[in-house]
């Protein structure tokens, strides 16, 4: 995108290169989005896993507040941000959108990459955009903790911070694996006033039950889970917060969406493709639903959307749609979703925010309506991806969404074959830089691709598939 030239004193030289497009705060949308309310079928809903019918808000309340359990089930087009939630929001919203330059000048492609980045929130990623809303919608209601669960950190260190602003206790259960792998990730969630222990841990039956089976369990974020609502459920003063896989986890992140259809309109780009890494699907649907909005709305007519997941937790690609729990312990109802069963412990890659077993109902409802793709990419494939994009654009991405710049330079690169100008954005969920440890790892080649052709992986997801639920009645 370089504009035409003009005219200075010894000669014609171009207009500099338009990095970034940016909203002031006044442009910052005011409502998020709810896809549900615009699909052409309803994903099917939670099931009690007792009685095999359907959820009603009694059976959430005992750990999350009536706002909240509005906002899952709510059928409304658009949801109101509050005015306390946008204040704390515009600490960092609106983010900036980004045109790689130089990313495509290494690849010597003709399409234009852009990327939205959710680096500059004060977690490091886009997980505060939900975690700001939770913590508001639990003071309101008179609540004193948070319990939840954290895998790379990000989801802990949003929580803690969005914890502190409205005078909350948070408690964080953070996967063994991560724990060990980013203790710089620990630091600063409690630099933000958590309290975080790793998972398994000896503090729940879920926990015990796990370290005695297995005193060297790397953990889940299903196990960590489990952990965190076991410990809500018995504090009449403490919730339960998810960072993803929730319908309004996901309505909370299309913020993000929302401002990019905003940015890209101020220099007039229509999008061909978009791609997004995918664990529990917040990042993805964050960025993807209000584009997919707009595709419903012109007749099918728009981007194509591809969800990105790691090789050897590859849920939509390879898991089962089915009714599953959402954790280990069986503490949370049933949902319809890409599964590899609830107990499957993934491969502790450095991408811990990508290690679920199931992904998003909402998105899984999307992937078998046929209105999403998915591939699934290798660590080491990511990480090289990752190395190249802060070689050219100077920014450190974490593990997660190196999956999604690893299916944008592919695409990229496909483009230098064909010719084709396409557009393709991103999200930038999140920084690397307490993820140094993974990069070093890649760069002295220590790291070890797990993929769904691994035998072990296989015969690992097969056993936990025979132990999803029955649906009583």
């Amino acid at each position: 995108m370089t504009a035409p030239p003009h005219r200075r004193a010894g000669g014609t030289v171009p207009e500099p290169l338009r990095h970034k497009v940016l909203l002031d705060e006044d442009e910052m949308p005011t409502r998020w989005y709810n896809l549900v309310a615009d699909l052409p079928t309803p994903p099917p809903p939670p099931l009690h896993p007792g009685t095999g019918q359907p959820v009603g808000p009694d059976d959430l309340a005992a750990i999350f507040p009536m706002d909240l359990i509005a906002q899952e089930v709510t059928t409304d087009r658009f949801v109101d941000i509050p005015q306390e939630v946008q204040d704390v929001y515009r600490l960092w919203r609106p983010s900036p959108l980004y045109r790689a330059h130089r990313l495509e000048k290494a690849l010597g492609t003709p399409a234009h990459i852009w990327f939205k980045y959710e680096g500059v929130s004060p977690a490091g990623s886009h997980k505060p955009n939900t975690a700001v809303p939770q913590a508001y919608y639990n003071a309101k209601a008179g609540v004193r903790k948070l319990t939840t669960e954290t895998g790379a950190g990000q989801w802990g260190t949003s929580l803690a911070f969005a914890c502190a602003q409205f005078d909350l206790e948070c408690e964080i259960w953070q996967v063994r694996a991560s724990y060990d792998a980013k203790p710089y990730r620990k630091i600063m969630m409690e630099t933000f006033g958590g309290t975080v222990h790793p998972s398994p841990s000896d503090l729940t039956e879920a926990g015990r039950t796990m370290l005695a089976a297995d005193p060297d369990s790397p953990g889940s974020l299903g196990l960590a889970i489990s952990e965190a609502v076991e410990v809500a459920a018995q504090d009449p003063t403490a919730n339960y917060a998810l960072g993803s896989v929730l319908n309004h986890v996901l309505l909370h992140q299309t913020i993000i969406g929302e401002e990019a259809l905003l940015q890209l309109a101020k220099v007039g780009e229509a999008v061909d493709l978009i791609v997004g890494c995918t664990g529990g699907g917040s990042n993805f649907g964050g960025l993807t639903f209000p584009f997919l909005r707009e595709k419903l709305a012109a007749g099918g007519t728009g981007p194509v959307i591809r969800a990105v997941e790691p090789a050897s937790c590859p849920s939509l690609t390879q898991g089962t749609y089915a009714y599953d729990f959402g954790d280990v312990a069986g503490l949370t109802p049933l949902l319809k979703m890409h599964t590899l069963g609830h107990d499957f412990i993934p491969d502790p890659i450095h991408a811990g925010g990508l290690r679920y077993h199931g992904m998003s109902p909402l998105i899984s409802h999307l992937y078998e309506e046929g209105l999403i793709e998915a591939t699934a990419k290798t660590q080491k494939d990511c990480f090289a991806a990752g190395v190249l994009f802060a070689r050219t654009e100077g920014i450190v991405p974490a593990p997660e969404p190196t999956h999604a710049i690893a299916a944008a330079v592919d695409e990229a690169i496909r483009c230098v074959e064909t010719g084709e100008e396409k557009v393709i954005l991103t999200a930038l969920c999140g920084h690397g830089h307490l993820d140094l440890p993974a990069y070093d790892a890649y760069l002295r080649g220590d790291l070890v691709d797990h993929t769904w052709d691994d035998t072990e992986l296989q015969e690992s997801v097969a056993r936990a598939l025979t132990r999803l639920p029955a649906i009583p009645g």
